[in-house]
């Protein structure tokens, strides 16, 4: 008897919590004069109509994108081409300096530039990154490694035992204990003090701050979203309670839905539809993190577009049909998204090694 009355409260308990969720006014949000954090979140081959896509794909007043106050575009052109690749695009972001396409943080003389990773790591900042490729990948390798070519995966590992960094969740295990020159990096970083484990429990990891940690997903490259990768929006989450309590100062984390350019690459429709959706619930989690805490800045961009993505009428009104005119990366400017202190600074229309800039005079203050 009593559990026939139970059941119904709980769902109009749990209706309520969700709608609740759902209604929070962004605008109404108190925050801080300045950030204390930053969380930039990049869609590798994400620009406006696959934010577009993204939203009607999700529901017109439903996804994360729309929450943002603050939009601008950035230019995304590398050194040495209107059409940058994800590594000179990455560099520009972490080191604010323009690079030649493949160049992971290195300017064309092959001088490293000191990343904002490291800059704010080395000032007492917590740092992390979160991503669906591996940890030797473009964009992640940008913000921790210098290299003069992105296709040095085994030296890009190594770096990592060069640049203290808190946490890591992402693929790429294989990279530091299947090497050619058979070291094991993995104990490298467990005799530097690093949690390391594989798989998704993140409960196995030192949640209370104590410990840095790396969480390998896999060996090599994660699978896709549709195929059954869940963990970015909860990783992201984890990582920004976990930075959170590592630094009393405040943390930088970048985080990426990296497999939204590989769609764009495999001209694949329906693969970028679900990365969007978990990249949009990513950001939800993000968002959320912000909301909570008022203190810290999300900004939302990619590092180029991929696919030449058009959006055309479907079969269904309400959906889109895209389009795509190119398997290569384009020369659009991208969207650049921002919620929290200091999110006013992204307005506008610049070069996207301005971001870095952004970045560091927000932070100002507090350095």
């Amino acid at each position: 008897m009593k559990l026939r009355f139970l059941l119904p409260l709980l769902v109009i308990i749990s209706a309520c919590a969700g709608n609740r969720q759902q209604s929070i006014d962004y605008k109404q949000v108190k925050l801080a004069d300045r950030p204390k954090n930053i969380i930039l979140m990049i869609g590798d081959g994400m620009a406006m109509s696959q934010i577009s896509a993204g939203i009607y794909w999700k529901g017109v007043g439903h996804s994360a994108f729309e929450h943002f106050p603050y939009v601008g575009f950035h230019k995304s052109y590398s050194c040495d081409n209107l059409v940058t690749d994800s590594a000179a695009g990455a560099t520009a972001f972490s080191c604010g300096e323009r690079t030649e396409n493949n160049r992971i943080a290195t300017l064309p003389d092959n001088r490293p530039c000191r990343t904002i990773l490291e800059s704010l790591e080395a000032k007492g900042w917590a740092t992390g990154i979160v991503v669906t490729c591996s940890a030797t990948h473009a964009t992640p390798a940008s913000f921790i490694a210098h290299q003069e070519l992105r296709a040095f995966s085994e030296e890009i590992a190594l770096d990592y035992l060069d640049t203290p960094f808190d946490c890591y969740i992402g693929g790429g295990k294989g990279y530091f204990n299947q090497r050619p020159d058979k070291r094991n990096l993995l104990d490298s970083l467990r005799k530097r003090g690093y949690v390391v484990h594989t798989g998704f429990n993140f409960n196995s990891l030192p949640l209370d701050g104590s410990k840095p940690f790396a969480l390998f997903t896999y060996d090599r490259e994660p699978p896709t979203a549709s195929a059954g990768r869940k963990y970015l929006p909860k990783a992201t989450s984890v990582a920004c309670n976990f930075l959170d309590k590592r630094s009393e100062k405040g943390f930088f984390l970048m985080v990426e839905g990296s497999q939204i350019d590989w769609a764009g690459h495999a001209n694949d429709r329906n693969w970028l539809r679900a990365e969007m959706l978990d990249f949009d619930k990513t950001v939800q989690a993000a968002l959320d993190f912000a909301a909570r805490d008022g203190e810290t800045l999300v900004i939302v961009t990619g590092d180029h577009e991929c696919g030449g993505a058009a959006l055309t009428k479907g079969e269904n009104k309400r959906e889109p049909h895209v389009k795509f005119t190119s398997r290569l990366h384009t020369g659009a400017m991208v969207p650049v998204l921002a919620f929290g202190p200091g999110a006013e600074k992204f307005s506008g229309i610049y070069d996207n090694k301005a971001i870095f800039l952004k970045m560091q005079e927000a932070l100002i203050s507090q350095q």
